[in-house]
């Protein structure tokens, strides 16, 4: 009977053990479970806070595509920091969501970035209002340029038409014509095949406007087969832009008073033909005037 007390006494303290060793397991085993559940939450919600961090940045990206400038130096920084941005995206992707510290690095960096990107809004926005202001001064400016051209084509015109009022002017006409052949001794004739001699007088008007000096007029006289008659191929003058024959020339002195003065054609034997005849006068550059006349 006594050897029997120990023996119960032994199991019951091997109970009580088991029983403390179980409660303490179910307890290590509970603060796992609830550990590596709330271990389990906060890894969740650093990998959410890594999502939200990457799409701040992805949209920050965005935001830094949006600006637009025209300066060069502006653009190139732009660049750099879109650059920058596209380097840490990267680098969040690859580290762990655990890492805090680097989490909290580019937390920073990102508030750094959007502070950045505010200052370029800025400077943006005043070179646009200014690059706006030099193109609505600009515009202004071409008005008063056109207006300028405008007023300056106006005067060119006003200068030439008076110029060209001057020049018609200054101009010599001719009046008062008479034309007559003249045989072997210079006397009268009509008849062609007696005209050895062609004379053809006429008065120069008065003419203040005129340039006075000696001036040379040329004559063309044209046969009624509309051949030209001239003593020489060689014999030209300037008339708009080109070298044209004349039949005959007289150096004259104008003083800008009337003047009369005659032109004779020495003719060749056999050179004329019955019919009308016509005389051109030219001075100057100028057709002067013109007369008609016959030879039987």
């Amino acid at each position: 009977m006594e050897n029997k007390t120990p023996q119960k006494s032994n199991n019951k303290l091997i109970y009580i053990i088991s029983a403390v060793a179980v409660a303490l397991i179910a307890l290590v085993l509970f603060m796992y479970l609830s550990n590596r559940k709330e271990y389990k939450a906060v890894v969740e919600e650093m990998t959410e806070e890594k999502l939200l961090l990457t799409e701040e940045f992805q949209t920050l990206a965005l935001d830094y595509d949006s600006l637009q400038s025209n300066n060069d130096t502006l653009n190139l920084l732009l660049e750099q920091e879109r650059e920058k941005i596209s380097h840490l995206i990267e680098e969040i992707k690859t580290i762990k969501a655990t890492n805090a510290s680097k989490i909290r690095e580019y937390k920073k960096e990102l508030t750094s970035l959007r502070s950045v990107m505010k200052s370029f809004v800025v400077q943006i926005d005043s070179l646009n209002q200014r690059n706006q202001e030099l193109s609505e001064e600009n515009i202004q400016y071409r008005k008063q340029v056109t207006k300028i051209q405008d007023s300056f084509k106006e005067l060119e015109k006003q200068k030439e038409k008076l110029a060209e009022k001057v020049e018609i002017a200054s101009q010599l006409e001719t009046y008062n014509y008479e034309v007559e052949g003249l045989n072997s001794k210079d006397r009268e004739t009509k008849k062609a095949r007696n005209v050895s001699k062609i004379r053809v007088c006429f008065t120069i008007q008065k003419n203040i406007t005129a340039p006075i000096g000696e001036k040379t007029v040329y004559m063309r006289i044209m046969r009624p087969d509309e051949a030209l008659l001239v003593r020489s191929l060689d014999d030209k003058f300037k008339y708009e832009g080109e070298e044209i024959n004349f039949s005959a020339r007289r150096v004259i002195e104008y003083g800008g008073e009337e003047l009369d003065i005659c032109i004779f054609y020495n003719a060749d034997e056999g050179e004329l033909l019955p019919g009308n005849y016509t005389a051109d006068l030219f001075a100057d550059g100028y057709h002067i005037g013109t007369t008609q006349f016959e030879l039987k």
